[in-house]
């Protein structure tokens, strides 16, 4: 399986210890702040300085402070952050290419000028500071975020983010719980609204299949569309089955008890494929569709980043191109559509994902605490996908210190 397709898998979530003092703040409120002043230029951080294994994180405390550059921006003090399998593909160089086109777009800054580099794509935590533009934000308040790729990540005290990135942090949630959910929850909001179309408006009896249900994108992906009134066929290992079946799946199939699209195959076609698993999925599970009903294939294993990094910016944007038109005009002349999906940083849909949390249609899914002191470890056992799906490794309040 690619390195895109890993990602939708096991998790990570750490918890920031706190080493705060108070200072009076709007009469008789208070307001925290680190206590010295050289924490206010530099703060703590796993970073990395170059691309490799996990011997390349190293942990500093003297990581840049984060700065606000446009009045758009929030400056968030974490206390939760999550790892995905990304941030292991980021840590060896995967994408690394593009991201350092979607940092530097007029290519002015030397080579290697993204490190020191910090990984963590989830984060929930409490504004500090606000942009003068941010209206519907202010300091003190609890939010969560998903972290793009390009920018630096949450496996440090703060964290510089736009303001329509960010969300208010659902209140039935601790920090924890909540750090456990932006990432997958932006990427499968992209690939199920932005990309195929589904809204909880036109959702009610549309047959869906999600292959690779398990994983992080699927399990929310379950809950979702679930809330939503469709019919869910899931594809996952047999160990798998009650687990995505107490999330909402009508229908399970077992991939390991052989070829897998034979038992799809008797069923009735679908309206809509979510693949998180790639490889030669395409090559059969695109009759499953509906034809000629607008039914959509989705997959969120493509070849993008992988193109840039083989072959640069320009020649990997045209080879990626092509492919995706190819696909898409073999696929439309059958009758269905052919898509790819990519994460997409939302503060908007995570505004919607508060409310379904609230309510109790999605539920955050923990699996291990880990200390700040081990996010190594952490990233390890991410690597070798030793927590389950749409499980995450946290770190419980107190467990280390920064």
């Amino acid at each position: 399986m690619s390195c895109v397709g890993h990602f939708m898998y096991s998790r990570c979530l750490f918890h920031l210890s706190k080493v705060k003092t108070s200072v009076p703040w709007r009469g008789s409120q208070k307001r925290l702040f680190s206590s010295t002043e050289t924490c206010r230029t530099v703060m703590p951080a796993w970073v990395i300085d170059k691309y490799g294994g996990n011997d390349v994180l190293r942990f500093t405390k003297n990581a840049s402070f984060p700065i606000i550059n446009y009045p758009n921006e929030v400056i968030v003090k974490v206390s939760a952050a999550g790892l995905n399998p990304l941030d292991v593909s980021m840590r060896g160089g995967y994408g690394a290419a593009t991201l350092t086109m979607k940092r530097d777009p007029l290519n002015i800054k030397q080579s290697g000028s993204e490190f020191p580099l910090i990984l963590g794509r989830d984060v929930s935590g409490v504004i500090m500071e606000c942009g003068l533009d941010v209206k519907y934000f202010r300091e003190r308040d609890e939010v969560w975020a998903a972290i793009p790729p390009w920018k630096q990540g949450s496996l440090s005290e703060f964290v510089v983010l736009s303001a329509n990135e960010v969300s208010l942090k659902p209140q039935s949630l601790s920090h924890t719980e909540a750090a456990s959910i932006p990432y997958v929850a932006t990427t499968a909001w992209s690939a199920l609204v932005n990309t195929g179309g589904l809204s909880k408006d036109n959702c009610a009896k549309k047959r869906i299949l999600i292959l690779g249900g398990s994983g992080g994108v699927g399990t929310f992906a379950i809950q979702m569309l679930k809330a939503w009134g469709a019919h869910l066929t899931v594809t996952c290992s047999q160990n798998a089955e009650r687990f995505v079946r107490g999330l909402g799946a009508d229908h399970v199939v077992d991939y390991t008890a052989g070829p897998v699209e034979e038992p799809l195959r008797a069923l009735e076609k679908f309206d809509l494929i979510l693949d998180n698993v790639g490889g030669d999925t395409e090559r059969w599970a695109l009759n499953l569709l509906k034809p000629w009903s607008g039914a959509k294939y989705v997959t969120l294993v493509t070849p993008f980043l992988q193109n840039t990094d083989m072959l640069g910016i320009a020649d990997g944007m045209l080879q990626t191109a092509a492919t995706m038109a190819t696909k898409a005009v073999k696929h439309l002349v059958r009758g269905v559509h052919y898509r790819w999906g990519f994460f997409a940083p939302s503060g908007p849909a995570l505004d919607e994902i508060r409310a379904m949390v609230d309510a109790g249609q999605i539920r955050a899914v923990l699996d291990e605490t880990f200390s700040f002191s081990q996010v190594p470890q952490a990233l390890e056992k991410v690597e070798k996908g030793h927590a389950r799906g749409k499980t995450v490794v946290q770190i419980s309040k107190g467990g280390g210190d920064l």
